[in-house]
């Protein structure tokens, strides 16, 4: 039977998986292998499937699943040695690099089933030749999602693939694998101290149960337009029992930042969400703490600790008229969207690893504000 790797997009909504896979049913197509990733524009679904001979073509299963929803729709074929649980590969992937560290751009086009790769710079990995295929070739202006860029301690692998572009859930992997097999990097202090753009010290810590007495205080001396901005609403301060959620690492991260004399000044969270390798981020700086770039810091730690988290992207949701926090986050390269309210936008933004992010946080910002 004929195997077909099919890649599309579909909304991120309940219900939408079971309309392509009945689909998919429908044409007599046998799912063997789903993978849910996450890219800029929403989730991809990634099936293999075979279909019975004389059944469905690629162009009859692309069909199929835009009628069921899919879009951008992709359907190439597949080999029966890509049927291998990808977990495992990547493991298998990451024992043969300790072994051979000069593979790394063979074994990373490996992982992401690329078409080529090499050191970029290299004569024959920077552009295509005029005889290579045209197909799914991007928009003017539009970033070329068929090539890949994976930072490798100050060089990078650049990755091309035709067929398929890439998602941000595959960056995300390939940085992953780098990171697995370089050498350790010193582990980050749980105390961290960042440099204000006025010179100011202050520490970043990760919140504490102890912490709530002065949690409520930093409430009260935020205005009531910051916690609107924060909250949606000028609540007076969440109460002990979400401050002990914020405590709890399978609910997430939230770090508090603290001033000379021991006040809390800030808060900053990181909340895992259902969909797959995405959190939430939100924050609250006491109002005489803002526009000195301690929100600019906190943003830089929290991407820091997502990267290490393998998560793929990092989203906001704030208020259409919260400013600040709009161009904090999309002059880190964030993206806005609409929402079904008017008022309330969502903001979208990529951990590091990828070209428009810093290799790695090599220390906090101490000249730019937020």
């Amino acid at each position: 039977m004929p195997l077909f790797r099919i890649r599309t997009e579909i909304e991120d909504r309940p219900g939408r998986l079971a309309l392509l896979t009945a689909a998919l049913g429908r044409r007599g197509a046998n799912i063997l292998g789903l993978s849910v990733q996450m890219d800029a524009e929403g989730v991809v679904d990634e099936f293999i499937v075979d279909v019975p001979r004389g059944g469905a073509d690629a162009r009859a299963l692309a069909e199929t699943l835009g009628a069921a929803g899919g879009a951008r729709t992709a359907v190439l074929p597949a080999r029966p040695h890509e049927l291998v649980d990808e977990p495992t590969r990547a493991l298998v992937l990451v024992a043969r690099l300790r072994a051979e560290p000069h593979a790394l751009p063979e074994v990373l086009g490996e992982l992401l089933r690329a078409d080529e790769a090499g050191w970029a710079g290299a004569p024959d990995a920077d552009e295509p030749d005029a005889g290579e295929p045209d197909a799914g070739e991007p928009d003017a202006g539009e970033p070329d999602r068929r090539v890949l860029d994976v930072p490798v301690r100050g060089r990078r692998v650049r990755l091309r693939r035709y067929g398929l572009p890439f998602t941000a859930t595959e960056a995300a992997r390939a940085d992953a694998l780098v990171r697995a097999v370089l050498p350790a990097a010193p582990r980050r202090a749980a105390r961290r101290r960042m440099t204000l753009s006025d010179g100011t010290q202050v520490v970043a810590r990760p919140i504490d149960r102890r912490d709530a007495d002065a949690v409520r205080a930093m409430h009260e001396r935020c205005s009531l337009d910051s916690r609107r901005l924060r909250y949606f609403s000028p609540k007076p301060f969440p109460p002990r029992r979400t401050i002990e959620r914020f405590c709890d690492p399978a609910h997430g991260l939230t770090l508090v930042a603290e001033g000379a004399d021991g006040s809390l000044i800030a808060l900053a969270h990181l909340i895992h969400v259902l969909d797959p390798g995405v959190a939430e981020v939100a924050f609250l700086v006491e109002d005489a703490w803002q526009g000195r770039g301690l929100g600019r810091g906190l943003t830089e730690l929290l991407l820091a600790v997502a990267r290490d988290r393998g998560l793929v992207e990092l989203r906001a949701t704030v208020l259409s008229d919260n400013v600040r926090m709009r161009r904090l986050l999309t002059s880190f390269g964030g993206r806005t969207r609409r929402t079904d309210d008017t008022a309330v936008l969502e903001i979208r933004l990529r951990p590091g690893g990828r070209p428009a992010w810093p290799e790695a946080l090599a220390g906090w910002p101490g000249d730019r504000h937020l």
